[in-house]
């Protein structure tokens, strides 16, 4: 700009920089508010307190939810999730990935600044020349697009440690589940070899009574089938356990072929459910974080597509200068310096900025959609584990006197076999029925162990929320 243009400019270049300052930091993105949920007050199978939406943000808590289980090889087995897992390190890294975009989005912030220096000598005689440019450029933000680019990218970070910490109580409940399987079906392994055993005494004491001619070969047959199926069983439960043992594996980022796990005793019991949950609990839950993080992000981004519709200025500056060496290129008379200011507007655009504003208002209406079905899958999700729960106490009850009944009922027909008053076919029923009435009381106690992890997870690990006032349902309690 010439000399005679920087002194117009100076004429009313401070009421423009009033004005520009007054708008700076100015945004038209809409003030953020989490989406309402038309939700009820209570629980089906508790009484809690009523449902806080996430319109105040609030960190998870990362605690160690397993312990509550009491099982020691769990709690060893745990900590290597967060080494070895890879979906875990991948989700790490985009965490990263987002923090590093934010830095980018605020460093649009500040003020650009570049150096060019030059030397060169040629020609006989030789000849020196030395060039060197300054130059600097800023874009004030007078609407808030950048402000808005970074709060988006700010949310856009929230919600990436959202979804690691959503990722890391995946594979620790995928873990858990995983342990109990695992020690449960080592479990009824066990009891199959035990019962085994008393399959082949039965099978030879048949085989040596038919020799005498005391029973019939049908007896023989019956006894040899009911051991065979037996061994079937206890051979498709090795492979349910081996290949529990491989999910684990992959869950710890380990090879399957060179992990292992020693047989160990199978802890059926599980931490009670406290007798009320408040709601505020699922402020936790990371994917619920997440979704509203998402609508914070989108409700910036309107911010930043509306700005395009203001006049956008930017300002530079610039110094330089030639001479035939660099000692006399320093000397202020050779240095030359300039000053400019841009502002520009698009008149006409073909609607492209009116389009860029409608897929902003309908993204930020996806997003909201996104949340509140995240909120209404949360609460379903924590429903249904409930449900679970207070089936599986009744059913466990029933199971336990039907498993004790089941015993009895076996060894009065044993007996009665072994005097000569029942039929084996009598002896097969009620070992068969011993055995499933046993077998099923073990796998509902699993199922209890696994619809408590499935309600931890719900809940977004656990039932302990620090910031919830007069105190919140606590993480210990009776175990059965």
């Amino acid at each position: 700009m010439s000399s005679k243009g920087l002194r117009r400019f100076s004429c009313w270049k401070p009421l423009c920089l009033a004005a520009w300052l007054a708008l700076a930091g100015c945004t038209a993105a809409p003030p953020h508010e989490a989406p309402l949920v038309a939700v009820g007050q209570d629980w089906l199978g508790v009484a809690p307190e009523g449902w806080v939406g996430t319109e105040h943000y609030r960190a998870w808590q990362e605690g160690r939810w397993w312990e509550l289980f009491g099982d020691e090889g769990l709690d060893a087995l745990m900590p290597r999730v967060e080494i070895g897992n890879q979906n875990l390190a991948a989700a790490v890294a985009r965490v990263a990935q987002a923090q590093a975009l934010l830095r980018q989005a605020q460093a649009q912030l500040a003020p650009t600044l570049g150096v060019q220096l030059g030397a060169q000598r040629s020609g006989e005689p030789a000849r020196g020349s030395a060039t060197l440019g300054l130059n600097a450029s800023w874009a004030p933000d007078l609407w808030g697009r950048l402000q808005a680019g970074v709060a988006q990218q700010g949310a856009n970070v929230q919600a990436s440690q959202a979804n690691l910490a959503a990722a890391r109580l995946s594979a620790q409940a995928s873990l858990a589940q995983a342990w109990f399987a695992l020690r449960e079906a080592e479990a009824e392994g066990a009891l199959l070899e035990d019962i085994i055993d008393g399959y082949r005494r039965a099978l030879a004491i048949t085989q040596n009574n038919y020799d005498a001619g005391m029973v019939a070969r049908t007896d023989v047959l019956q006894a040899q089938s009911t051991l065979e199926s037996a061994l079937s069983t206890r051979a498709g439960l090795q492979r349910s356990r081996d290949t529990y043992e491989h999910a684990i594996a992959l869950l710890v980022g380990e090879v399957p072929s060179s992990f292992a796990l020693h047989t160990a005793r199978w802890v059926r019991t599980a931490p009670e459910v406290p007798p009320a949950l408040p709601s505020e609990l699922l402020l936790r839950r990371p994917d619920v974080v997440a979704a509203e993080r998402a609508v914070a992000a989108a409700n910036a981004a309107i911010g930043a597509v509306q700005a395009a519709w203001f006049p956008a200025l930017s300002l530079s500056a610039g110094a330089g200068g030639a001479a035939s060496s660099l000692a006399q290129l320093v000397s202020a008379p050779t240095l030359a310096w300039s000053l400019g200011a841009t502002l520009a507007q698009a008149l006409f655009d073909g609607g492209a900025r009116s389009a860029a504003t409608g897929q902003a208002l309908a993204a930020q209406q996806v997003a909201a959609a996104t949340y509140r079905q995240s909120v209404l899958q949360a609460i379903s999700q924590v429903e249904d584990q409930l449900t679970a729960l207070l089936a599986l106490d009744e059913q466990i009850g029933h199971a336990a006197l039907a498993a004790e009944a089941a015993a009895g009922a076996e060894e009065r027909t044993l007996n009665s076999y072994r005097a000569g008053i029942s039929a084996y076919t009598a002896v097969v029923t009620a070992q068969t029925a011993a055995l499933n009435a046993r077998r099923s009381l073990m796998q509902q106690q699993l199922q209890r162990q696994q619809a408590v992890i499935a309600l931890i997870q719900a809940l977004g690990g656990g039932w302990v929320a620090p910031w919830v006032e007069g105190g919140a349902a606590t993480s210990t309690g009776a175990r059965r």
